[in-house]
């Protein structure tokens, strides 16, 4: 059951929160410092017309924003009554969390353990929403996807969802997380095209600023709770936005292969990065003081029968970390170790030009239109005339001056027309002359 407080912070009531703090801190001065720095605020009232209220303070709550408030509220509530369920909090949120493999039981025992702290919170003064308060079912039994709880939460019978949202992320029941990734992947075509008007071919950003764009719009909500669905074949749904996103900051073209593109935008690959975020939680859950640490060391009979489909955190943890040699070495160096591996071992041509991995790629200060027209020669998809004539927009792959084919070798190393002033050496310095030649006399490509 997921409880949902109104306006939590707002309702702390201020002489239990003293006392609370005098049983933990023994420095009575400390606990007095502390509550005149959330009681020693006042409010005034103003009006459309200019008229004012009298100058009124705060009996209640404590300062949202202010880095103390999660922790005094933290406190107020450390002494929840123990239940058999588990409990869980973040901010406001309240999760009663029960399993069993008998429907009565699980019923009985969250009826049951919903009464205590209802009255708990009654008399800490906090507000219950039952309106938010909801009842969702997790499981695989699809004879069983229509079963509802009947559970009674503050008087009112709560009905079962079999899909809900929790902190942003869409949970439905058999937890597959495809409506959480739907959602996600059409926030980020809505952000893709913002990043699309930035890249405007007339007055385009450069390739350092899209990049920056990229990271902060893109895929910090493509990876918002990643280390959930990371492991999910759904992620396929976002992966095509991240894709594109990456095709702006480099100005390729939708022919160019996948695994060029966060070389030449300098942002490491999305699964890279999904797995590096999963091992630094696991890292972090190996102290004995974390939430996940006896999940992690000592998982239970219930996380081995778990459909293997489903790719649960425990295996996937344990692999990460075994498959990680130095535990000492953090989740970002392993990020780049995992990414420049796999470019060692890529084949492609890219890797000629660009033979190392790393977040600037050679030609991220130029001109964008310079910028644009480098990648395209270094992956070889462009407006060439053999890449025309493949796709169907030109009547013939021959090149201007004569030869049979228009290629990027044909163009970088061979042609009397286009050939740039260093050849394939050029694309690898990128000195002032062939600056100039990508800016001034390269062909639009």
């Amino acid at each position: 059951m997921f409880v949902d407080l109104t306006a939590a912070y707002d309702t702390v009531w201020h002489r239990v929160l003293t006392c609370k703090l005098l049983r933990l801190l023994p420095d009575r001065h400390m606990v007095h410092m502390i509550m005149e720095m959330v009681g020693n605020r006042s409010f005034t009232l103003t009006t459309g017309n200019g008229q004012r209220s009298r100058l009124r303070r705060f009996k209640n709550g404590v300062p949202q924003g202010c880095v103390l408030a999660p922790l005094l509220f933290n406190i107020y509530i450390s002494d929840l009554p123990t239940t058999i369920s588990r409990k869980y909090i973040y901010a406001e949120n309240l999760e009663i969390i029960h399993s069993d493999g008998d429907w009565q039981a699980v019923q009985e025992v969250l009826n049951k353990d919903t009464s205590t702290p209802v009255e708990y919170l009654q008399t800490s003064k906090l507000k219950l929403s039952t309106t938010k308060t909801v009842s969702p079912v997790f499981h695989l039994n699809n004879k069983e996807a229509k079963r509802e709880l009947k559970l009674n939460f503050n008087n009112e019978t709560q009905p079962s969802r079999f899909e809900t949202k929790y902190l942003g992320v869409t949970l439905d029941r058999s937890l597959t997380y495809r409506r959480h990734l739907e959602s996600h992947g059409k926030k980020l075509i809505s952000r893709v095209a913002f990043l699309r008007r930035l890249a405007d071919s007339g007055w385009g950003a450069g390739a350092t600023t899209l990049r920056t764009a990229t990271l902060d719009l893109v895929h910090s909500n493509a990876e918002y709770c990643a280390l959930v669905w990371s492991r999910n074949p759904h992620t396929r749904l976002i992966d095509p936005a991240i894709n594109d996103a990456l095709q702006i900051v480099t100005g390729c073209l939708r022919s160019t292969p996948v695994d060029n593109l966060p070389i030449l935008a300098g942002i490491k690959p999305a699964e890279i990065r999904r797995d590096g975020a999963t091992l630094s939680l696991t890292r972090r859950a190996i102290e004995p003081r974390h939430l996940l640490h006896s999940a992690l060391t000592c998982p239970s009979s219930a996380d081995a029968q778990r459909l293997k489909s489903r790719h649960p955190f425990v295996p996937a943890a344990q692999h990460l970390i075994s498959f990680s040699d130095n535990n000492s070495i953090c989740a970002a160096h392993w990020e780049d170790h995992q990414w420049n591996e796999e470019w060692t071992d890529n084949p492609t041509r890219l890797r000629i030009l660009i033979p190392d991995t790393g977040t600037h790629p050679l030609g991220m200060t130029l001109h964008r239109r310079a910028w644009v027209r480098l990648n395209r020669l270094r992956t070889g998809v462009g407006r060439f005339r053999s890449c025309l004539y493949k796709w169907g927009m030109a009547f013939s792959a021959a090149s201007e001056c004569g030869a049979e084919e228009q290629t990027v070798d044909h163009v970088v190393l061979q042609c009397p027309i286009h050939r740039p002033p260093h050849g394939l050496h050029g694309l690898t310095v990128l000195d002032d002359e062939t600056t100039e030649w990508l800016l001034n006399t390269c062909p639009e490509i």
